[in-house]
Protein backbone atom coordinates (compact mmCIF):
# COMPACT_ATOMS: atom_id res chain seq x y z
CA UNK A 1 0.00 0.00 0.00
CA UNK A 2 1.03 3.57 -0.47
CA UNK A 3 0.78 5.65 2.54
CA UNK A 4 -0.98 8.87 2.64
CA UNK A 5 1.27 11.72 3.24
CA UNK A 6 0.62 13.42 6.47
CA UNK A 7 -2.36 11.35 7.08
CA UNK A 8 -0.03 8.84 7.70
CA UNK A 9 -0.25 9.68 11.21
CA UNK A 10 -3.67 11.05 11.03
CA UNK A 11 -5.21 7.86 10.01
CA UNK A 12 -2.80 5.69 11.80
CA UNK A 13 -3.70 7.86 14.67
CA UNK A 14 -7.23 6.99 13.87
CA UNK A 15 -6.12 3.42 14.51
CA UNK A 16 -6.83 2.41 10.97
CA UNK A 17 -4.12 -0.19 10.84
CA UNK A 18 -4.81 -1.06 7.19
CA UNK A 19 -1.82 -2.98 5.98
CA UNK A 20 -2.22 -4.55 2.58
CA UNK A 21 -2.51 -2.87 -0.79
CA UNK A 22 -2.90 -6.12 -2.64
CA UNK A 23 0.22 -5.63 -4.69
CA UNK A 24 2.49 -8.59 -5.12
CA UNK A 25 6.12 -7.48 -5.11
CA UNK A 26 8.25 -9.98 -6.94
CA UNK A 27 11.48 -11.52 -5.69
CA UNK A 28 14.46 -9.23 -5.46
CA UNK A 29 17.14 -9.81 -8.08
CA UNK A 30 20.34 -10.62 -6.20
CA UNK A 31 22.49 -8.25 -8.25
CA UNK A 32 19.94 -5.45 -7.88
CA UNK A 33 19.74 -6.11 -4.14
CA UNK A 34 23.51 -5.97 -3.72
CA UNK A 35 23.64 -2.73 -5.67
CA UNK A 36 20.80 -1.21 -3.64
CA UNK A 37 22.39 -2.13 -0.30
CA UNK A 38 25.69 -0.62 -1.34
CA UNK A 39 29.20 -1.64 -0.30
CA UNK A 40 29.88 -3.07 3.13
CA UNK A 41 30.68 -0.42 5.72
CA UNK A 42 30.52 -2.06 9.12
CA UNK A 43 29.93 -0.15 12.33
CA UNK A 44 32.29 -0.65 15.26
CA UNK A 45 32.74 0.48 18.82
CA UNK A 46 30.29 1.17 21.62
CA UNK A 47 26.68 0.91 20.46
CA UNK A 48 24.32 3.84 20.04
CA UNK A 49 20.91 3.16 21.57
CA UNK A 50 17.96 4.06 19.35
CA UNK A 51 14.40 3.67 20.58
CA UNK A 52 11.74 2.01 18.42
CA UNK A 53 8.15 2.46 19.54
CA UNK A 54 5.20 0.78 17.83
CA UNK A 55 1.59 0.12 18.68
CA UNK A 56 2.40 -3.50 17.92
CA UNK A 57 -0.62 -5.73 18.34
CA UNK A 58 -3.91 -4.87 20.01
CA UNK A 59 -7.52 -5.99 19.72
CA UNK A 60 -8.06 -3.54 16.84
CA UNK A 61 -4.79 -3.53 14.89
CA UNK A 62 -1.66 -5.53 14.22
CA UNK A 63 1.33 -3.34 13.44
CA UNK A 64 3.85 -5.75 14.93
CA UNK A 65 5.58 -5.91 11.53
CA UNK A 66 7.14 -2.57 12.49
CA UNK A 67 9.42 -4.30 14.98
CA UNK A 68 10.55 -6.85 12.38
CA UNK A 69 11.26 -4.09 9.87
CA UNK A 70 13.18 -2.07 12.48
CA UNK A 71 15.36 -5.05 13.33
CA UNK A 72 16.14 -5.70 9.65
CA UNK A 73 16.85 -2.00 9.11
CA UNK A 74 19.25 -1.89 12.05
CA UNK A 75 21.22 -4.81 10.60
CA UNK A 76 21.39 -3.06 7.24
CA UNK A 77 22.55 0.18 8.84
CA UNK A 78 25.22 -1.61 10.87
CA UNK A 79 26.62 -3.56 7.90
CA UNK A 80 26.25 -1.06 5.05
CA UNK A 81 25.88 2.45 6.50
CA UNK A 82 28.36 2.42 9.36
CA UNK A 83 25.56 2.46 11.94
CA UNK A 84 25.30 5.94 13.46
CA UNK A 85 28.49 7.94 13.77
CA UNK A 86 30.41 4.79 12.82
CA UNK A 87 29.01 2.98 15.84
CA UNK A 88 26.53 0.09 15.75
CA UNK A 89 22.86 0.74 16.36
CA UNK A 90 21.37 -1.02 19.37
CA UNK A 91 17.57 -1.09 19.42
CA UNK A 92 15.47 -0.45 22.50
CA UNK A 93 11.89 -1.41 21.67
CA UNK A 94 8.55 -0.79 23.34
CA UNK A 95 4.99 -1.75 22.40
CA UNK A 96 2.08 0.59 23.18
CA UNK A 97 -0.78 -1.70 22.13
CA UNK A 98 -2.48 1.55 21.06
CA UNK A 99 -3.02 2.40 24.74
CA UNK A 100 -2.21 6.01 25.71
CA UNK A 101 -1.05 5.00 29.20
CA UNK A 102 1.27 2.33 27.79
CA UNK A 103 2.48 4.83 25.22
CA UNK A 104 3.47 7.27 27.96
CA UNK A 105 5.21 4.42 29.74
CA UNK A 106 7.11 3.62 26.52
CA UNK A 107 8.32 7.20 26.36
CA UNK A 108 9.53 6.99 29.93
CA UNK A 109 11.22 3.64 29.27
CA UNK A 110 13.20 5.22 26.45
CA UNK A 111 14.48 7.89 28.82
CA UNK A 112 15.36 5.32 31.49
CA UNK A 113 17.29 3.28 28.89
CA UNK A 114 19.36 6.30 27.82
CA UNK A 115 18.43 6.22 24.15
CA UNK A 116 19.83 9.07 22.06
CA UNK A 117 16.77 9.31 19.78
CA UNK A 118 13.46 7.54 19.16
CA UNK A 119 11.74 6.50 15.92
CA UNK A 120 7.95 6.16 15.99
CA UNK A 121 6.20 4.84 12.88
CA UNK A 122 2.47 5.01 12.33
CA UNK A 123 0.83 5.15 15.74
CA UNK A 124 -2.56 5.96 17.14
CA UNK A 125 -0.98 7.15 20.39
CA UNK A 126 2.15 8.88 19.13
CA UNK A 127 1.38 12.04 21.08
CA UNK A 128 1.49 10.10 24.35
CA UNK A 129 4.86 8.58 23.43
CA UNK A 130 6.17 12.00 22.48
CA UNK A 131 5.19 13.96 25.59
CA UNK A 132 7.71 12.59 28.13
CA UNK A 133 10.44 12.47 25.47
CA UNK A 134 9.90 16.12 24.58
CA UNK A 135 10.01 17.09 28.23
CA UNK A 136 13.36 15.30 28.52
CA UNK A 137 14.71 16.83 25.26
CA UNK A 138 15.13 13.42 23.63
CA UNK A 139 14.78 13.83 19.84
CA UNK A 140 11.90 11.96 18.24
CA UNK A 141 11.51 11.12 14.55
CA UNK A 142 7.82 10.54 13.83
CA UNK A 143 6.32 9.26 10.61
CA UNK A 144 3.77 12.04 10.91
CA UNK A 145 1.96 14.26 13.38
CA UNK A 146 -0.97 16.69 13.54
CA UNK A 147 -0.82 17.94 17.13
CA UNK A 148 0.30 21.61 17.06
CA UNK A 149 2.39 21.11 20.20
CA UNK A 150 4.25 18.24 18.56
CA UNK A 151 4.77 20.14 15.32
CA UNK A 152 6.26 23.14 17.11
CA UNK A 153 8.70 21.22 19.33
CA UNK A 154 12.39 21.86 18.51
CA UNK A 155 13.52 18.29 19.23
CA UNK A 156 10.75 16.62 17.22
CA UNK A 157 10.96 15.80 13.51
CA UNK A 158 8.35 14.35 11.14
CA UNK A 159 8.96 12.75 7.75
CA UNK A 160 5.63 13.54 6.12
CA UNK A 161 3.90 16.75 5.13
CA UNK A 162 0.88 17.24 7.44
CA UNK A 163 -0.97 19.27 4.82
CA UNK A 164 -0.37 17.16 1.73
CA UNK A 165 -2.82 14.29 1.95
CA UNK A 166 -5.83 16.06 3.40
CA UNK A 167 -5.48 19.55 1.96
CA UNK A 168 -2.93 19.98 -0.83
CA UNK A 169 -4.07 16.97 -2.83
CA UNK A 170 -7.82 17.75 -2.90
CA UNK A 171 -7.04 21.41 -3.58
CA UNK A 172 -4.83 20.41 -6.52
CA UNK A 173 -7.50 18.07 -7.90
CA UNK A 174 -10.25 20.68 -7.49
CA UNK A 175 -8.15 23.28 -9.28
CA UNK A 176 -7.25 20.91 -12.11
CA UNK A 177 -10.90 19.90 -12.57
CA UNK A 178 -12.13 23.53 -12.25
CA UNK A 179 -14.36 22.65 -9.32
CA UNK A 180 -15.81 25.04 -6.75
CA UNK A 181 -16.03 22.85 -3.68
CA UNK A 182 -14.30 20.12 -1.71
CA UNK A 183 -16.24 17.84 0.62
CA UNK A 184 -14.17 15.83 3.10
CA UNK A 185 -15.78 12.66 4.43
CA UNK A 186 -13.74 11.93 7.54
CA UNK A 187 -13.71 9.29 10.24
CA UNK A 188 -14.65 11.11 13.44
CA UNK A 189 -11.67 10.61 15.74
CA UNK A 190 -9.88 13.22 17.86
CA UNK A 191 -6.54 12.90 16.07
CA UNK A 192 -8.04 14.35 12.88
CA UNK A 193 -10.08 17.21 14.25
CA UNK A 194 -7.45 19.96 14.31
CA UNK A 195 -6.50 19.26 10.72
CA UNK A 196 -10.00 19.02 9.23
CA UNK A 197 -11.74 21.63 11.39
CA UNK A 198 -9.05 24.31 11.73
CA UNK A 199 -6.34 23.90 9.10
CA UNK A 200 -8.41 22.71 6.14
CA UNK A 201 -11.01 25.50 6.14
CA UNK A 202 -8.30 28.18 6.04
CA UNK A 203 -6.37 26.52 3.21
CA UNK A 204 -9.54 25.88 1.19
CA UNK A 205 -10.60 29.51 1.57
CA UNK A 206 -7.16 30.71 0.50
CA UNK A 207 -7.49 28.48 -2.58
CA UNK A 208 -10.90 30.00 -3.39
CA UNK A 209 -12.81 26.79 -2.65
CA UNK A 210 -15.91 26.12 -0.62
CA UNK A 211 -15.36 23.45 2.01
CA UNK A 212 -17.77 20.97 3.54
CA UNK A 213 -16.86 18.58 6.33
CA UNK A 214 -18.82 15.40 6.94
CA UNK A 215 -17.74 13.72 10.18
CA UNK A 216 -18.81 10.10 10.39
CA UNK A 217 -18.51 7.97 13.55
CA UNK A 218 -16.28 4.90 13.23
CA UNK A 219 -18.22 1.74 12.50
CA UNK A 220 -21.02 3.46 10.54
CA UNK A 221 -21.99 0.78 8.03
CA UNK A 222 -24.50 2.79 5.99
CA UNK A 223 -23.43 6.37 5.40
CA UNK A 224 -26.11 7.14 2.84
CA UNK A 225 -28.21 9.35 5.15
CA UNK A 226 -25.14 11.36 6.16
CA UNK A 227 -24.04 11.86 2.56
CA UNK A 228 -27.32 13.14 1.13
CA UNK A 229 -26.10 16.72 1.52
CA UNK A 230 -22.96 16.08 -0.52
CA UNK A 231 -24.88 16.21 -3.79
CA UNK A 232 -25.49 19.83 -4.80
CA UNK A 233 -25.51 22.27 -7.65
CA UNK A 234 -21.88 23.39 -7.35
CA UNK A 235 -19.26 21.25 -9.14
CA UNK A 236 -17.43 19.48 -6.33
CA UNK A 237 -15.20 16.61 -5.35
CA UNK A 238 -15.22 14.25 -2.37
CA UNK A 239 -12.15 13.36 -0.36
CA UNK A 240 -12.37 10.34 1.96
CA UNK A 241 -10.24 9.87 5.08
CA UNK A 242 -10.45 6.64 7.06
CA UNK A 243 -9.50 2.99 7.06
CA UNK A 244 -10.66 0.53 4.43
CA UNK A 245 -13.95 -0.47 6.06
CA UNK A 246 -14.82 3.20 6.60
CA UNK A 247 -13.90 4.07 3.01
CA UNK A 248 -15.90 1.18 1.58
CA UNK A 249 -19.02 2.58 3.25
CA UNK A 250 -18.14 6.09 2.09
CA UNK A 251 -17.46 5.12 -1.54
CA UNK A 252 -20.63 3.04 -1.78
CA UNK A 253 -22.63 5.73 0.01
CA UNK A 254 -21.45 8.40 -2.43
CA UNK A 255 -22.48 6.17 -5.32
CA UNK A 256 -25.85 5.50 -3.70
CA UNK A 257 -26.69 9.20 -3.34
CA UNK A 258 -25.73 9.85 -6.96
CA UNK A 259 -22.56 11.83 -6.40
CA UNK A 260 -20.87 12.17 -9.78
CA UNK A 261 -17.83 14.34 -9.03
CA UNK A 262 -14.25 13.14 -8.62
CA UNK A 263 -13.55 11.03 -5.53
CA UNK A 264 -10.11 10.96 -3.96
CA UNK A 265 -8.83 9.30 -0.83
CA UNK A 266 -5.91 8.45 1.35
CA UNK A 267 -4.09 5.25 0.63
CA UNK A 268 -5.31 3.42 3.72
CA UNK A 269 -8.67 3.33 1.97
CA UNK A 270 -7.43 0.99 -0.76
CA UNK A 271 -7.01 -2.66 0.19
CA UNK A 272 -8.17 -5.98 -1.23
CA UNK A 273 -11.32 -5.62 0.87
CA UNK A 274 -12.02 -2.32 -0.87
CA UNK A 275 -11.45 -3.81 -4.31
CA UNK A 276 -13.90 -6.62 -3.52
CA UNK A 277 -16.60 -4.37 -2.05
CA UNK A 278 -16.51 -1.25 -4.26
CA UNK A 279 -17.47 -1.26 -7.97
CA UNK A 280 -14.59 -0.83 -10.39
CA UNK A 281 -16.20 2.21 -11.99
CA UNK A 282 -15.95 4.01 -8.65
CA UNK A 283 -12.28 3.17 -8.17
CA UNK A 284 -11.23 3.73 -11.78
CA UNK A 285 -9.35 7.03 -12.10
CA UNK A 286 -9.37 7.73 -8.37
CA UNK A 287 -6.32 9.72 -7.25
CA UNK A 288 -4.88 8.45 -4.00
CA UNK A 289 -2.43 10.28 -1.76
CA UNK A 290 0.76 8.42 -1.06
CA UNK A 291 4.03 8.97 0.71
CA UNK A 292 5.73 5.88 -0.67
CA UNK A 293 5.34 3.41 -3.52
CA UNK A 294 5.22 -0.33 -3.15
CA UNK A 295 5.11 -3.14 -5.62
CA UNK A 296 7.09 -1.26 -8.26
CA UNK A 297 10.69 -1.17 -9.36
CA UNK A 298 11.68 2.34 -8.34
CA UNK A 299 15.04 2.57 -6.50
CA UNK A 300 13.45 3.20 -3.10
CA UNK A 301 11.34 0.05 -3.37
CA UNK A 302 14.29 -2.02 -4.56
CA UNK A 303 16.25 -0.87 -1.51
CA UNK A 304 13.40 -1.62 0.90
CA UNK A 305 12.76 -5.06 -0.54
CA UNK A 306 16.50 -5.81 -0.50
CA UNK A 307 16.73 -4.92 3.19
CA UNK A 308 13.77 -7.14 4.03
CA UNK A 309 14.99 -10.07 1.95
CA UNK A 310 18.59 -9.84 3.17
CA UNK A 311 18.04 -9.11 6.85
CA UNK A 312 14.45 -10.05 7.62
CA UNK A 313 12.48 -13.27 7.77
CA UNK A 314 9.10 -13.59 6.07
CA UNK A 315 8.33 -9.86 6.30
CA UNK A 316 5.48 -8.83 4.01
CA UNK A 317 6.88 -6.08 1.75
CA UNK A 318 3.37 -4.81 0.95
CA UNK A 319 2.70 -3.83 4.58
CA UNK A 320 2.23 -0.07 4.66
CA UNK A 321 3.00 0.19 8.36
CA UNK A 322 6.21 -1.76 7.85
CA UNK A 323 7.29 0.54 5.05
CA UNK A 324 6.43 3.54 7.21
CA UNK A 325 8.73 2.30 9.96
CA UNK A 326 11.56 1.88 7.46
CA UNK A 327 11.11 5.42 6.15
CA UNK A 328 11.09 6.82 9.69
CA UNK A 329 13.96 4.81 11.16
CA UNK A 330 16.19 4.90 8.07
CA UNK A 331 15.36 8.60 7.75
CA UNK A 332 16.55 9.16 11.31
CA UNK A 333 19.81 7.36 10.52
CA UNK A 334 20.35 9.40 7.33
CA UNK A 335 19.70 12.60 9.27
CA UNK A 336 22.41 11.56 11.74
CA UNK A 337 25.00 10.70 9.10
CA UNK A 338 28.30 12.35 9.81
CA UNK A 339 27.66 12.94 13.50
CA UNK A 340 30.96 12.94 15.40
CA UNK A 341 32.06 12.99 19.00
CA UNK A 342 29.73 12.02 21.81
CA UNK A 343 26.35 10.85 20.51
CA UNK A 344 23.82 12.16 23.01
CA UNK A 345 20.24 13.37 22.73
CA UNK A 346 21.54 16.94 22.52
CA UNK A 347 24.14 16.25 19.82
CA UNK A 348 21.68 14.06 17.91
CA UNK A 349 19.05 16.81 17.88
CA UNK A 350 21.66 19.33 16.73
CA UNK A 351 22.88 17.03 13.94
CA UNK A 352 19.35 16.40 12.66
CA UNK A 353 18.58 20.12 12.64
CA UNK A 354 21.81 20.87 10.76
CA UNK A 355 21.46 18.17 8.08
CA UNK A 356 21.44 19.24 4.42
CA UNK A 357 18.53 18.23 2.23
CA UNK A 358 18.70 14.51 1.39
CA UNK A 359 16.59 11.82 -0.18
CA UNK A 360 14.25 10.16 2.29
CA UNK A 361 14.94 6.40 2.25
CA UNK A 362 12.12 4.25 0.93
CA UNK A 363 9.89 7.20 -0.01
CA UNK A 364 9.86 7.16 -3.79
CA UNK A 365 12.05 10.18 -4.39
CA UNK A 366 10.76 12.52 -1.69
CA UNK A 367 13.45 14.62 -0.04
CA UNK A 368 13.68 15.91 3.51
CA UNK A 369 15.46 18.46 5.61
CA UNK A 370 14.82 19.07 9.29
CA UNK A 371 15.99 22.66 9.76
CA UNK A 372 12.53 23.90 10.66
CA UNK A 373 12.05 25.77 7.37
CA UNK A 374 9.88 23.38 5.37
CA UNK A 375 6.90 25.08 7.01
CA UNK A 376 8.07 27.68 9.55
CA UNK A 377 4.72 27.61 11.37
CA UNK A 378 5.26 23.87 12.03
CA UNK A 379 9.06 23.57 12.37
CA UNK A 380 9.03 19.86 13.17
CA UNK A 381 8.03 19.05 9.59
CA UNK A 382 10.92 17.85 7.41
CA UNK A 383 9.09 17.15 4.11
CA UNK A 384 7.21 19.22 1.56
CA UNK A 385 4.66 17.47 -0.62
CA UNK A 386 4.03 13.80 -1.20
CA UNK A 387 3.29 11.21 -3.85
CA UNK A 388 0.11 10.38 -5.71
CA UNK A 389 -1.07 7.45 -7.77
CA UNK A 390 -4.12 6.94 -9.96
CA UNK A 391 -6.09 3.70 -9.62
CA UNK A 392 -7.26 1.56 -12.51
CA UNK A 393 -10.66 -0.15 -12.68
CA UNK A 394 -9.38 -2.96 -10.49
CA UNK A 395 -8.30 -0.55 -7.78
CA UNK A 396 -4.61 -1.09 -8.47
CA UNK A 397 -2.12 1.76 -8.50
CA UNK A 398 -0.63 2.76 -11.83
CA UNK A 399 2.38 5.02 -11.42
CA UNK A 400 3.63 7.35 -8.70
CA UNK A 401 4.74 10.93 -8.93
CA UNK A 402 6.05 13.52 -6.53
CA UNK A 403 3.53 16.34 -6.07
CA UNK A 404 3.77 19.76 -4.41
CA UNK A 405 7.40 19.28 -3.45
CA UNK A 406 10.01 22.04 -3.52
CA UNK A 407 13.49 22.48 -2.05
CA UNK A 408 13.62 23.42 1.62
CA UNK A 409 15.55 26.69 2.07
CA UNK A 410 18.73 27.11 4.10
Amino acid sequence: MLLAGSLTLLVSAAACGSDDDGSEPGPVDSAAAASALGPARAAAGAPVKIGIVSDGRSAAIDNSVQFDVAEATAKYLNEHRGGIGGRPVELVTCETQADPAKATDCGNQMIENDVVAVAVGESGVGDSVWEPLAAADVPVMLYGATNPAVLSDPTTFTVSDPNFGIQQLPIAIAKAEKLDKVTSVVIDVPALLHNVEEVAPRLMEEAGLDYQLVRVPPGTADMTPLLQGVVGDDPSMAFVVGNDSFCISAFNGLKAVGFDGPISAISQCITDATRDAVPGDVLDGMTVAASMPTGGDDPSTILYNAVLETYGKDIDPSSSTGRGMFVTFAGLAVALEGITGDVTPATAAAAISAMPEKELPGAGGLRFRCNGKAFPETPAVCVRGGLTTVLDNEGQSTDFRVVASSPIPD
